[in-house]
This record gives structure tokens, sequence and C-alpha cells, in this order.
């Protein structure tokens, strides 16, 4: 070996090593102290909040849920932080949590500028609008000069002046820091219109006191890609949350669901599902995982489908139709990197 190609192979060892040692940083702190610390929504039906026995509830959490069951193969291992749209981003920085699940837009900003990784898609939203019927409005178009309630320090407040700005009409903001308080403006007749992602209105509404006396306009004025954040700087605590929604899409697509899913280990001769349940390979392993890290997910959380559907879809009171977060195949755009 010359004395160059032996300068090159030290310095690439040496750089494996650093990498190794820094990439299980996060992992290694949550195993000391025995659960994941999650940030999520301080209160919002279908993706975080608290139901009357005290539990903490919706997709957000739930996909929480999923990365402690994959890290520990207990899904009940985890604690969770609310927080405002003000306060989350701050939060996930410091340390303070683990892994960011709570309705984010991903974004250039956020995702380089912030110091933070979005690590996928969990719901495909977009901005809408929220008003009184008796306020005579059918579109988007016939708000000028309204007054609109909105939540500080999220991607809603440019949007919607980018959106007036562009139809050459006027607008009152009215800021919030909390989406509850928005709301009640609304009800209050404090705004004539409430702005935001539109899964929010739909959660917001079935708060309202009279929610068939409001109706959320037609108009998507975005692009809201909602996901779950990480810090940069540790790779292997990236690969795990990211690859812990993409097992759960490719479990929905396999077929293979909670009620199944030890039967499936046993008896599926589908080269794809017995790599995704660990039968075959050692895809766990390259996470730092136990290669049944798909199986404890999905026995104790759900695919992707039954976590949407119980929170926010069919067998929820949101009911919101799966349109773009269908699969793929389905018509949607929920699709996932195989496990191979």
């Amino acid at each position: 070996m010359s004395k160059l190609q032996h300068c090159a192979l030290s310095a690439a060892i040496l750089l494996a090593v650093a990498g190794t040692a820094h990439a299980g940083a996060t992992l290694d702190a949550i195993k000391q102290k025995g659960f994941v610390q999650c940030g999520v929504s301080d209160g919002l039906p279908g993706f975080s909040y608290t139901d009357d026995k005290g539990n903490v509830i919706g997709i957000d959490a739930d996909f929480c849920r999923a990365v402690a069951a994959a890290v520990f193969g207990d899904a009940t291992k985890v604690k969770f932080t609310p927080l405002t749209a003000k306060e989350r981003f701050t939060a996930l920085q410091s340390g303070e949590i683990d892994v960011l699940s709570r309705n984010s837009t991903w974004t250039s900003s956020r995702d380089s500028a912030l110091g933070l990784n979005f690590t996928g898609v969990t719901y495909y939203d977009g901005q809408g609008f929220l008003v009184n019927k008796k306020l005579g409005v059918k579109s988007a178009k016939e708000l000028d000069g309204a007054a609109v309630c909105i939540q500080a320090g999220t991607t809603t407040e440019l949007n919607l002046a980018d959106y007036f700005r562009t139809h050459n009409m006027k607008f009152t903001p009215i800021t919030y820091d909390k989406s509850d308080e928005s709301a009640k403006s609304l009800e209050a007749g404090r705004c004539d219109v409430l702005t935001s992602d539109q899964s929010q209105l739909y959660a917001q509404r079935i708060k309202l006191a009279a929610p068939d006396d409001y109706i959320v306009l037609p108009e998507v004025i975005s692009k809201e890609p909602l996901g779950p954040v990480v810090r940069h700087g540790d790779d292997e605590w990236f690969d795990i949350v990211k690859w812990t929604l993409f097992a759960q899409v490719n479990a929905e697509e396999l077929g293979v669901t909670s009620k199944n899913v030890e039967q499936m280990v046993k008896t599926s001769t589908n080269p794809d599902v017995k790599r995704l349940l660990g039968v075959e390979g050692d895809k766990g392993k390259d996470l730092g995982l136990p290669n049944d890290w798909v199986v404890k997910i999905v026995k104790q959380v759900g695919n992707y489908g039954e976590m949407f559907d119980r929170n926010v879809g069919e067998g929820s009171p949101l009911k919101i139709a799966r349109g773009l977060n269908a699969l793929w195949n389905q018509g949607g755009l929920q699709y996932a990197p195989p496990i191979r």
C-alpha cells in the first residue's frame, strides 16, 4: 500500500468512527432516560389533544408512540410536551424534546436555517378559510376587507398576505398564540373568517357550540406538507424517525395490519413482507433496532391507514376523506421507499 493510500484509508476510518460516535447521541440519551420526549400541539382534535380521561390522542401523538414502539418495543414509553406554534421549534432546538410531531409544515427555511430535519409527511394539507354561514360568503375571493383570525408564528400569516395581495384585496389580521383562541374569536364575532390548514379548520369546527353554522370555503391557497421534525446533526436518530413512518406506509400497502401482523410473521411468503417484518434480513440492525421493530409498531399503533382512519378519517369525528393522503396506488401521495 502506498503512503497516499494509507493516509486516505486512515482518514476514512477516522471519519467513520467519528460519525458513528456522534450519530448515536440522541438514541443513547433516549434509552438512558427510558422514554421518547415528544412535542405535540397544545390541543388540536385529530392530531394531538387530551381526552376526558387524560390521554393524549391524535395522529401526531400516535406517530410518537410508533417511534417509541420502534425503539423500546413499547408504544407507551413516550412523554408529551404540549407546545404552541411559537414555542415548538425552540423546544426542539434546545433539546427539550427529542422529536416534534405537531402539525408543522415542511418548508425550506425550517429545513435549513432553523437547523432542523423534516422526516417525512404524515398529512398532506393546504390552507383554507372557515366562515359563519350567515356571512353569506361562498368563496375566499369575496373576503375583501374582512377581519381575519390567524395563529401567530405559522406559515399561514405569509400565505394569507400573499393571497390577498395577489387578488387585490385588503384584510385586517387578528393574531392569537393558540388555535383555540382564534376559533373562539371567530365564534364571538370578533373576526369574519378564520384561516389555517384545512385539517385544523375541521378540527376547530367540531369544537364550536354550533358547528353546522360554519363552512369551510372551497379554496385551498397553499401546500402544507405536515410532518415530524428532528434536529440536525444526528443521522441515526433522523433515520429511525424517518423509517418509522415509511414502515407504517409500507405496511398498509402490503396489507399488514395490527390485527394480522403476528400471523403474517408466521405465514407470509411475500419477500417484501418478510423483510418488512424482520423474518428475513437485518434491516432493524441497520437502524440500531431489533429486527422485529416493524412488528412492534404495527401491532401496537397500526399501519398508516389505521392511524389515519381512527384519528382524522372515517373512524373519527372529523371524518376527513383520505384524498391526497391515500396511498400512491389509490390516487394519493403517500409513497414510501422499500425496506430492502
